[in-house]
């Protein structure tokens, strides 16, 4: 190394070195390479401002791609993306929800703590559907569906059936074998026999069993809830075709409204009875239901597999079993007291045996034909039907029959040819190898196939019994035969739908012609599959409708038959749907006749409950009779539990009170809305409706509570008036009970408000012994039409001025519905109580006796009179009926006690172990009752209760001696007190019922309390 070329420091001092050529042409490089950046900023600037400067749309197009090409190269180039300066707010640490969903997703940005940890960000797409199939997918049948529609337009070819009975006595699967028998319904082929609700509601999505329970909540809960019509092609013993009708009907007691709904539609009525339980409670109210509206009954047992696989009879102990059962029948409708009707016997052709479950149904004439098909003899099926019942006696070893039994060992016909040969085959099928069954089932002409003898002894037991009976040519033959047509039942009809029974709204429907004016009888209303629309269910009386006709829609109030009468209860519509309802499905149509059952679209707007639609032309303007449902006693209180979302619940309450006929909806003074139910389970559907179908909101729900009626025990003390407000009126009036006998015929329809005076004299003076000229002074029933109380005018001529009174007659019978709607006790309505007009005060001018005098006057009077007359408190009393073994029946006894019930009957239900318990227990204590039953009794008993009466409550709600003590129960004569006294808090009234504000008069008041 040279050191001369350094100095002391180390710096180089020497002459230059050749690198400083390279390092110079380094430098020029990056001169260059700068100058070219700048270059193509400028070009790019150039580009940009080409873009959005040029006006040629080509140019502008063209320009955008060559810079979308330089930015690209620039991405491309690392030297450029490790020189370029990136701003904070441009930098990307994450990819966009944009790279990551697609830009065809929108995406919501939402802050923290804004939604519930419960909710989902994406609310999954709710599926509004509460029934079972689509309305619109017609299944495959054994008949077209242009030949049912054909067939309705004959109505001796139709025939209208109702099918009513107890709980869990086979209704339901009674028209399942129907529908099995005429459909492809594979589900049903295939499943196995479920006969116990619990099986089936372990499986509450399976098609295979209630094609007419279509709501989801009847197949989560295992029962039928509202009833379902079904219209059908069947073939009876000799293949001729009927267009049958038929109803399915809730069993359970709380949805009796609906069965009362089914019976408005039909003209006969087929009892279910199951052949174990035999007559229940609810077995009874529908025979008392239909012999009231007049219609024919038949008789079904259903169940008879029990006797064989589940009590294990012997075949003779099995036939008296089912003639028991029937002998209860007629029993019960010998005591029933709305009508006469024939007996019921399997001899007559009016009781048909059946299993629905097994899929087999068979009456006496058509087990016949069993055997004169295979006999070579020529024997008439009828007359050997006739020998199959009864004490008739088959000789074995003379082939004849005997009505004597001569030999000990003969059996009875019934047993011989009917039971002895299915305990057989029942025995054979669930014991016997397949080698064996196989040439025994070919002897009877049931043919399987090789797989079906691998099937579990069920379903085997179906596939057999389906085989050996055929289809139910039996159970047609008997609707057939023993239940009349439409154009048969007419004049009944007319009868007890028509208030006027020579109106021309009775004239029409007694002909039932298709060509005569429409007159068409709506039942009940039915939600769609989303609950958003209504259509209602109703019955052709008269006429034909067609789609997309101009009608005229009365409503229950409308009785007014004049053509100039106030349409204040009348609407027009148009009819925008017409279908034949199938329960699962519906069939479109153009057009039905009379005698048919028709769903209509499109007329529901104005429709509460129930309708009568008319022709649109005005020439029958009458309303049939709205429908006899059982009292509503239990009743709670309902809010939104979100205030704002107050105008939904009143939507879902109309809707409530649409497709629930019972149901009625009050808004107290204090403003709370009040539902009103026949029990628990009622309003526990309606609670489930109102939140999942209608409303759509949570709801708070208050205790439940009972409805009271106010009632008098003794005639008034006094004669109590009352003034107008102008002070130029007065009325005077007393109270007195009412005969509970008058009380049951009003209630029941047998007194008609709408006869004359001539025809309501007629009646009292032959049925209940009244003075004729004090029946013809009957002015008004009330509340209502057929409310249980009665206005009477007890005036003389000498004392006032008739012409006067009648005048005002209408305003006073409108303060007298208002006091009997309201009593002055806790604002409920009255009961029993017969109010008299002993004298009327009238001004000379009708401007100072007009409604707005007469009305109040007429109400104060009333309670004035009622308050003197000894007045009393009125609660529901349930009648229930309980089964339990022979060892519950002392736990049954206890659990009544503590709620104030008490037994009326304790027997053993012959052929069975079971206990049948019947007893009377206040509503208001029933509460929670068939819980305390079933811990009491491990579950081993059930119990079935409905409203039976009204009962006064001990003690007097006005006596101020009675010390309520707070937070206990009350007992004995303070039941009437405290009932009163809470139920006022409740509504929002005051504690204090005095008579002082309803009497003017000082010396009068001080007379009545003199009595007090």
């Amino acid at each position: 190394m040279d050191d001369s070329n350094y100095d002391e420091f180390g710096n180089y001092i020497g002459a230059e070195l050749d690198s400083c050529s390279s390092s110079s042409s380094e430098g020029e490089e990056e001169i260059e390479y700068d100058e070219q950046r700048e270059q193509g900023q400028q070009q790019d600037t150039e580009t940009r401002s080409g873009v959005y400067s040029s006006d040629d749309p080509e140019e502008k197009a063209q320009n955008l791609m060559t810079m979308m090409r330089r930015v690209d190269i620039a991405q491309q180039s690392p030297q450029v993306q490790q020189s370029q300066i990136v701003l904070h707010e441009d930098k990307s640490y994450y990819p966009s929800a944009e790279d990551v969903f697609g830009s065809d997703v929108e995406v919501l940005v939402q802050e923290e703590d804004t939604q519930a940890l419960n909710e989902p960000i994406i609310a999954p797409i709710k599926m509004r559907k509460f029934t079972v199939g689509d309305e619109d997918d017609l299944p495959k049948t054994t008949y077209s569906k242009e030949f049912l529609v054909d067939l309705l337009g004959h109505p001796s070819f139709v025939r209208n059936v109702a099918v009513v009975g107890h709980l869990h006595h086979g209704k339901t699967a009674l028209v399942d074998l129907l529908v099995a028998s005429t459909h492809e319904w594979k589900e049903w082929d295939m499943a196995a026999p479920m006969g116990t609700p619990v099986a089936k509601m372990a499986k509450p999505n399976q098609k295979a069993f209630g094609f007419t329970d279509t709501l989801q909540l009847e197949r989560q809960r295992g029962v039928s809830l509202k009833c379902a019509a079904m219209s059908m092609v069947v073939q009876d013993s000799r293949e001729k075709s009927w267009a049958l009708n038929i109803v399915d009907t809730p069993g359970h007691a709380d949805f009796f409204d609906e069965v009362e709904a089914g019976l408005r539609l039909a003209d006969g009525v087929i009892l279910a009875v199951d052949a174990v339980e035999g007559v229940m409670s609810g077995t009874r109210r529908a025979i008392a239901a239909a012999l009231r509206e007049g219609l024919k009954m038949s008789l079904v047992i259903t169940k008879v597999d029990r006797l064989i696989l589940e009590l294990k009879l012997p075949p003779a102990d099995a036939y008296y079993k089912l003639r028991l059962t029937i002998e209860e029948v007629n029993s019960a409708i010998a005591s029933s007291p709305h009508g006469d009707h024939g007996r019921i016997s399997p001899e007559l052709g009016n009781v048909c045996f059946s299993s629905g479950s097994y899929g087999w149904c068979f009456t006496l004439e058509s087990f016949a034909r069993q055997y004169t098909h295979r006999w070579s003899q020529a024997v008439d099926p009828r007359d050997l039907a006739r020998r199959m019942w009864g004490d008739i006696y088959y000789s074995v070893q003379k082939r004849t029959f005997i009505r004597k039994k001569a030999d000990p060992k003969a059996p009875r016909s019934f047993v011989h040819f009917i039971m002895e040969p299915l305990y057989k085959i029942f025995a054979h099928v669930t014991s016997e190898d397949t080698p064996v069954l196989r040439p025994v089932l070919r002897a009877l002409g049931v043919h399987l196939r090789v797989f079906d003898y691998e099937l579990n002894a069920r379903l085997l037991l179906r596939r057999v019994l389906g085989q050996f009976f055929g289809p139910p040519s039996g159970f047609v033959d008997m609707c057939s035969q023993q239940l009349p047509s439409p154009i048969e039942n007419a004049s009944d009809t007319a009868k007890r739908l028509c208030a006027d029974g020579s109106g021309l709204l009775a004239e029409a429907v007694r002909v039932c012609d298709a060509a005569g004016p429409l007159v068409v009888a709506v039942a009940k209303q039915i939600a769609s599959s989303d609950g958003q629309s209504f259509n209602v269910l109703g019955r052709i009386l008269s006429g034909t409708i067609n789609n997309e006709m101009d009608v005229k829609v009365l409503g229950e109030s409308f009785s007014d038959p004049e053509m100039d009468a106030d349409e204040e209860d009348a609407a027009l519509a148009t009819v925008n749907g017409l279908w034949i309802s199938c329960a699962r499905y519906r069939i479109g149509v153009s057009g039905l006749s009379a005698g048919s059952w028709v769903l209509l679209g499109g007329v529901d707007s104005s429709i509460a409950k129930t309708a009568t639609i008319v022709g649109g032309d005005g020439k029958i303007m009458a309303a049939v009779r709205p429908l006899t449902v059982p009292a509503a006693v239990v009743r709670i209180a309902v809010e939104p539990a979100v205030p704002s979302e107050l105008p939904r619940l009143l939507h879902g309450l109309r809707g409530i009170g649409k497709t629930y006929p019972l149901s009625q909806t009050k808004v107290e003074e204090s403003g709370e809305h009040v539902v009103l139910g026949s029990g628990e389970l009622y309003l526990d559907c309606v609670l489930h409706d109102l939140r999942h179908v209608f409303a759509e909101i949570e709801i708070r729900v208050a205790d439940p509570v009972v409805s009271f009626r106010e009632c008098v025990s003794e005639t008034s003390t006094v004669r109590v008036f009352a003034d107008s407000p102008n002070h130029k009126n007065r009325l005077t009036v007393i109270a007195e009970p009412l005969e509970q006998q008058v009380v049951n015929d009003i209630e029941s329809g047998v007194i008609d408000p709408q006869w004359s005076a001539r025809q309501t004299a007629q009646f009292f003076e032959a049925n209940h012994g009244w003075d004729i000229l004090a029946a013809r002074s009957i002015w008004a029933f009330g509340p209502g039409t057929y409310g249980p109380n009665m206005l009477s005018d007890d005036t003389l001529p000498s004392e006032t001025d008739k012409t006067r009174l009648r005048s005002v007659r209408d305003a006073i019978r409108q303060g007298f519905q208002w006091a009997t709607r309201e009593g002055p006790l806790c604002d409920e309505p009255m009961r029993a109580t017969r109010f008299r007009i002993l004298d009327a005060t009238l001004a000379d001018s009708v401007v100072h006796r007009g409604a707005g005098q007469i009305v109040p006057a007429a109400r104060r009077v009333c309670y004035a009179g009622f308050l003197t007359a000894e007045p009393r408190l009125m609660e529901p009393v349930n009648t229930v009926e309980i089964q339990a073994p022979a060892d519950c029946v002392s736990a049954v006894y206890t659990v009544l006690a503590r709620r104030r019930g008490h037994v009326t009957q304790d027997t053993p239900k012959p052929g069975s172990s079971m206990y049948t318990i019947s007893a009377l227990i206040p509503v208001i204590d029933a509460s929670g009752f068939e819980t305390d039953l079933r811990i009491y009794t491990q579950g081993r008993a059930f119990c079935q209760h409905h409203f039976d009466h009204w009962q006064v409550v001990p003690g007097d709600p006005l006596d101020k001696d009675v010390k309520l003590q707070p937070l206990e129960p009350s007992s004995g004569q303070q039941l009437a007190r405290d009932f009163m006294l809470k139920t006022r808090r409740r509504k929002g009234l005051g504690d204090d019922v005095s008579i002082e504000k309803f009497i003017d008069d000082p010396a009068l008041r001080d007379i009545v309390k003199s009595f007090q």
